[in-house]
């Protein structure tokens, strides 16, 4: 069988699986799961990825990610072999880690970015052991689930911060104590009445509507054969400078962003990083700075939004207004 055509492009989003090898597990305890989690975390700022769900079970897991500089590729690569690295290290083992390239299909941000969500958090109540529960007892497992973006979605404790929920809970209401309980209501309705998604993958790498489908097909497949082939389709700009200082500047309403300082200024570093395609060294060229401030401010910046709600939410909005900006 052909290998499904792999295309990308500035503000596509995917769900992505990893599956062990042989269907081994590849998480055997906690600190595989946090190590993991930890460098899931690193390579989504990294990158510039935005990570709105996943899950991680015994031997697979599952991201939808969107890509706004249109970097699946290269985000994958890095991600994946620095845990096979680590769990190689750690077991004393060599070899392949997981079973073949990951498992990836675009998808329609607009029809199905809340399904595919609500697909991948009912995951671990789709096991063999969990099938036959009472619908009760599957939910509150669900809402007990340590490993999976849910307990975000639905306003309990344990929200990872690295995770951009906004998105998806905008159709239900917002990132609101009202938004995630209709996230959680609707949850519970999927429950009983499913949300299957393998049926509606057209040509086993897109999910979406018929004109989705079509301008995907029209712009990046067209003239294609179905043979096996690397990634297809592929455009990668960041943005310019720019139009970056300028989306900051409207997000923080301030005027001259270029003579910002405290967390402003580390948010115009992270940005120009993220979206800008610069360097440490480029930025603190650009600002008159040292490049090592660069590094400390960003990492500063991280530590500010996992402790600060005004902050995280102005992160947010400047992702998402970025994934949305073209050249």
């Amino acid at each position: 069988m052909a290998r499904p055509l792999r295309v990308q492009f500035p503000g596509a989003l995917y769900h992505i699986t990893g599956r062990g090898n042989e269907r081994k597990e590849i998480f055997r305890d906690e600190r595989d799961r946090k190590e993991f989690l930890g460098i899931l975390a690193q390579s989504l700022d990294t990158y510039g990825v935005l990570l709105h769900s996943f899950v991680l079970m015994t031997n697979h897991w599952h991201l939808l990610v969107q890509t706004p500089l249109g970097n699946l590729g290269e985000f994958m690569r890095h991600f994946n072999i620095t845990y096979t690295s680590y769990y190689n290290r750690r077991y004393k083992r060599v070899g392949h880690l997981y079973q073949g390239r990951y498992k990836s299909f675009l998808v329609e941000v607009d029809s199905y970015l809340s399904r595919v969500s609500r697909y991948i958090h009912l995951n671990p109540v789709k096991v063999a052991g969990m099938k036959k529960k009472p619908l009760a007892e599957q939910l509150r497992y669900l809402r007990n689930y340590r490993w999976s973006s849910l307990r975000g979605y639905i306003g309990l404790a344990g929200r990872y911060d690295f995770v951009e929920h906004a998105t998806v809970l905008a159709e239900y209401g917002g990132d609101t104590r009202h938004g995630r309980l209709r996230y959680g209501k609707q949850l519970s309705e999927d429950l009983t009445d499913g949300v299957g998604i393998k049926d509606l993958i057209v040509g086993q790498s897109i999910l979406g509507s018929a004109g989705f489908v079509s301008w995907v097909q029209e712009t990046f497949l067209k003239d294609k054969t179905d043979r096996e082939r690397p990634d297809v389709g592929r455009i990668h700009k960041y943005l310019s400078q720019e139009k970056v200082l300028t989306v900051v500047g409207k997000e923080t309403e301030s005027s001259d962003v270029m003579r910002s300082t405290g967390t402003l200024r580390q948010i115009v570093m992270a940005s120009l990083y993220k979206y800008g395609g610069l360097n440490n060294r480029e930025i603190g060229e650009l600002l008159g700075v040292d490049y090592t401030t660069v590094s400390q401010g960003r990492k500063r910046l991280r530590e500010k939004t996992e402790k600060d709600q005004k902050v995280r939410s102005i992160v947010e909005n400047i992702d998402r207004v970025m994934s949305r900006i073209k050249n």
